[in-house]
């Protein structure tokens, strides 16, 4: 069931309210044409591709929901492993009448994203992965020599962060903010939407609650790749921190990878270069449309 909501003009996108999988997720819609989702990561909510669903969605209708128990979405008791959050996804393009999609997403929305390819390679027409590690695969043993980074294990303790962080959230979303986007900032509008969207002790353990399922997670994405591949054109976008060690996970799984590093960027990388994103990102998915709308021999 699609429920419509109000227009938000600075996104160029109408917001949907959608049920799948036992929740309702917030949907911002915009555009027509081929399918493309995008899926966002933390501290984020679908605004993260604010600069990016307008010049998208002149040739695609452009999907970007709130995952499971992030900003608008419902914040459900659990579900919040990569399997379930894809199982979400399916569900808002069944919502939608979209039979296919190509998938776009950063951060925690990549296992989500890779997850739904690899169980669903009928779907999932095109797939731009960015900025995160995909499960316990091989090929990140660089990045992660010094262990993962200080916040997992903080964000994994049941209970400990919500405890710590509940009347600070502005400070501790600030930095994540200023930090992934190399002290350039985030639009102050776009700031204080993420700060309201992860503030209060339920939406901070929604949140937490993805870090506390990714050892769950990481077995769905190893038992994935044990018996399917990435079959659809995958894109890999890093930046930093992550730079390289995505492709490197990728490549033995992937048939058709191109991957970039884009300079001097930060790890959000639709807010501090979306000019440098839709410039990887757009001849990328357009070469479907293209292939699609070609006369057959």
């Amino acid at each position: 069931m699609v429920t419509r909501g109000g227009n938000v003009p600075t996104a160029q996108a109408e917001l949907h309210r959608i049920a799948t999988n036992g929740i309702h997720a917030n949907v911002a819609v915009a555009g027509a044409g081929p399918a493309v989702v995008l899926l966002h990561g933390f501290p984020h909510t679908w605004q993260v591709w604010t600069e990016i669903i307008g010049p998208l969605s002149e040739h695609h209708r452009v999907i970007a929901p709130d995952l499971r128990g992030f900003g608008a979405s419902t914040r459900a008791p659990h579900g919040y492993d990569a399997g379930t959050l894809a199982a979400d996804v399916d569900g808002i393009l069944d919502a939608l009448a979209e039979r296919g999609a190509a998938v776009v997403a950063i951060d925690a929305g990549v296992q989500v994203a890779a997850l739904l390819a690899l169980r669903r390679p009928d779907r999932i027409r095109r797939l731009v992965l960015m900025e995160a590690m995909l499960g316990s695969l091989p090929g990140a043993e660089d990045f992660l020599a010094a262990g993962p980074p200080w916040w997992f294990g903080f964000h994994a303790v049941p209970g400990l962060a919500e405890m710590v962080l509940t009347g600070h959230e502005a400070q501790y979303i600030d930095w994540f903010l200023t930090t992934g986007t190399r002290g350039r900032g985030v639009p102050p509008d776009i700031h204080a939407a993420f700060v309201n969207a992860y503030t209060g002790t339920d939406a901070l353990r929604c949140a937490f609650a993805y870090y506390r399922a990714l050892p769950t997670t990481a077995r769905q994405i190893n038992a994935a790749v044990a018996t399917g591949r990435l079959t659809m054109p995958t894109l890999a976008i890093g930046a930093h921190p992550v730079g390289a060690a995505l492709e490197r996970q990728l490549r033995p799984i992937a048939d058709d990878l191109t991957a970039h590093v884009i300079p001097d960027c930060g790890h959000i990388i639709p807010l501090d270069r979306p000019e440098e994103l839709l410039h990887l990102m757009t001849p990328f998915l357009t070469a479907e449309t293209r292939r699609r709308a070609a006369p057959s021999a």
